[in-house]
């Protein structure tokens, strides 16, 4: 927890509150706040944030850009990942799924998966039915 809250915290913070579970860089964030918060206030409080728990930072494996994901609470902590290659959204799996899932490779591969940080990418039915229509 911060020791204070500035006014560039919390303008960020409702920012990511309008985008949770979403996954945006930096710089998007930054150009979206840019008439409000500077963009190193935008990087420093990104990097405490991430520091405190209250978003995850990931990196993609082509992109050079790491983003953010804001959690908004326990929930996601407890929930794995799917996101859109395409644009970008991310989104709970659907509880029973993930359970099946990490009981299976704990089972199988005497591995224990982090719910919370474990983000599985493909191509959302939105961006596929996008693709076919325009075939």
């Amino acid at each position: 927890m911060p020791k204070y809250m500035t006014k560039q915290r919390r303008l960020l913070t409702e920012y990511l509150m309008q985008h949770v579970d979403e996954n945006l860089s930096a710089s998007q964030i930054a150009d979206a706040l840019s008439d409000q918060i500077s963009k190193s206030a935008v990087y420093r409080n990104l990097a405490d944030m991430e520091a405190e728990g209250k978003l995850h930072r990931v990196t993609s494996g082509g992109g050079r850009e790491a983003v953010y994901r804001f959690s908004g609470g326990q929930a996601c902590s407890q929930s794995l990942h799917l996101s859109c290659k395409k644009c970008g959204k991310t989104v709970h799996m659907q509880q029973q799924t993930a359970d099946a899932l990490v009981q299976s490779v704990a089972a199988n591969n005497d591995f224990t998966v982090d719910k919370g940080e474990t983000v599985i990418y493909g191509v959302c039915a939105a961006c596929r039915n996008k693709k076919a229509s325009l075939s």
